[in-house]
């Protein structure tokens, strides 16, 4: 296998970095060069992503790569979250920063879209799971609110999108990402017609969706010209964040399940088509496209979204260190409380640590006054959902789980792990933490040809990671807290 060197951009919600992977000798080491912040801004009443400021960092990335990879860059790529997006006008313009999924017009535009349409045969058409921020949604929101960009607007394009069209001057769109948005067709890999004409969307609006690991374009001359980089290609990996850290999970077999595990998490399992039901519909499950045409059939719930805002509420003298916040949890009481963590008081409030008070109170729990007991409560609770997503996916999934590999930054909160691992009663296997920039830079070996199928990814993947394994010890206190939990799941759901 030749020597290349790949650049990845990892855009999340709260931050994003550059990450140069060098391939050879069926191994991928990886290397960060440049990491920055990233926050919705507020503007008018909205909240919206700053696309110029991060764009310039891509580009502080881009230079640091130049330096970071003497023997040159073989390829570029960007990932981020899914459902946002940018509309593009006939110039090739942006029309305005793009809206965030945390923007509080999302909900109603939701309750109005399917009140219109109808639940089951939305989930019929897409087999996506229901949460306001879809793209679908928001773009109900623009004909509710009489926004004239969506008239303006000749294309649509999601936030990887955007930045590859930034990086290359050409608009694409891939499977992935396109399939976070609840306007694809999973069984057909095309966009809906009906829901096309329920949005009186333009022709043309969307791209056709391309598999990952295509090659769209070089990087443009006005870029390499600031960045000291060559034309370099520009590839659309597994555009979709989760669908690159799902590609970089390193099993093999077909008898496991996957968490990945960051501001939110994402319980599933791959599947070979699209399971499309009045069950899991009932259940609320998705079907997201991922690499090679799996799909990635799983429940998106909030995850460690809960501990970082607590860190920020507690940081006026001072950010505390996750650490010391650990060891607090460690420390503290088990099983006071718990929460629900998908309740929308969780979703953006001002103050963290005080919604979660409120909630145990108002649920008629023990309130956790400290900070290790609000963080072990937070944690608990994200261990007891993932639990309570298992348990769903064992009833309608088509093959047993024997164990649960945990990827994504969460596999390095060890106490979260121990806690998943007792919660499930399931082995645990946690890395790599960087499988996002991994499966980015896995997809581009993938358009290049150094990589000829997923399992090869897996494969190399496997040989470069160094997993931590917990294994369940005392699954018996963990089966009387589930019992507990799903109370207070249950209490959340008829109030909301």
């Amino acid at each position: 296998m030749k020597r290349r060197s790949y650049l990845a951009f990892d855009l999340g919600a709260e931050s994003g970095r550059a990450v140069v992977g060098t391939l050879a000798d069926g191994r991928v080491t990886i290397r960060e060069v440049h990491r920055f912040p990233n926050a919705p801004l507020a503007e008018g009443g909205s909240l919206r992503w700053d696309v110029r400021g991060l764009f310039e960092e891509v580009k502080r990335g881009l230079k640091a790569a130049a330096g970071a990879a003497p023997g040159g860059i073989d390829g570029i790529a960007v990932d981020t979250w899914g459902v946002d997006f940018g509309l593009i006008d006939e110039t090739g313009a942006l029309l305005g920063l793009p809206y965030s999924y945390r923007d509080p017009r999302n909900g109603p535009a939701m309750d109005d879209f399917v009140a219109r349409f109808g639940k089951a045969r939305l989930y019929g058409l897409t087999g996506i799971q229901f949460l306001p921020f879809n793209s679908l949604f928001q773009l109900n929101a623009f004909r509710l609110a009489g926004d004239p960009a969506l008239d303006k607007a000749r294309r649509l394009l999601f936030m990887p999108d955007l930045f590859t069209y930034l990086l290359s001057g050409v608009m694409a769109t891939d499977e992935t990402i396109a399939s976070t948005s609840q306007l694809l067709d999973p069984r057909r890999r095309s966009w809906s017609e009906d829901l096309i004409a329920a949005l009186g969307l333009r022709p043309g609006l969307l791209n056709r969706p391309l598999k990952p690991g295509t090659v769209v374009g070089r990087l443009s001359p006005e870029v390499s010209a600031e960045t000291g980089l060559g034309e370099i290609p520009v590839i659309a990996p597994a555009g979709h964040d989760t669908a690159s850290a799902v590609a970089a999970v390193p099993a093999e077999g077909a008898d496991w399940a996957y968490l990945s595990s960051g501001t939110w998490s994402l319980v599933g399992l791959e599947a070979d088509a699209p399971l499309i039901s009045p069950e899991t519909e009932r259940l609320n499950f998705t079907n997201e496209v991922g690499m090679e045409g799996r799909i990635r059939f799983l429940k998106n719930v909030t995850g460690l979204w809960l501990v970082a805002q607590c860190r920020r509420a507690w940081s006026a003298a001072g950010p505390p260190s996750y650490e010391d916040l650990m060891e607090a949890a460690a420390a503290s009481p088990p099983f006071l409380a718990f929460v629900d963590p998908d309740d929308p008081a969780f979703l953006n409030p001002s103050d963290m640590p005080s919604a979660i008070r409120a909630f145990c109170r108002d649920s008629g729990q023990a309130v956790p006054e400290t900070r290790g007991a609000i963080v072990r409560c937070a944690l608990e609770s994200l261990a007891l959902k993932s639990r309570f997503v298992l348990d769903e996916l064992a009833r309608i999934s088509p093959r047993p789980v024997k164990r649960l590999h945990v990827i994504g930054g969460g596999s390095r909160n060890r106490l979260l792990c121990r806690f998943t691992a007792e919660a499930a009663a399931l082995p645990v296997v946690a890395g790599p933490a960087e499988a996002t920039a991994v499966g980015n830079i896995m997809g581009q070996a993938l358009a290049l040809g150094e990589v000829r199928s997923l399992e090869d990814i897996r494969a190399v993947v496997a040989a470069s990671t160094d997993p931590v394994s917990f294994m369940p010890e005392n699954p018996a206190a963990w089966d009387e807290a589930i019992g507990r939990f799903r109370a207070v799941v249950e209490d959340s759901r008829r109030t909301r």
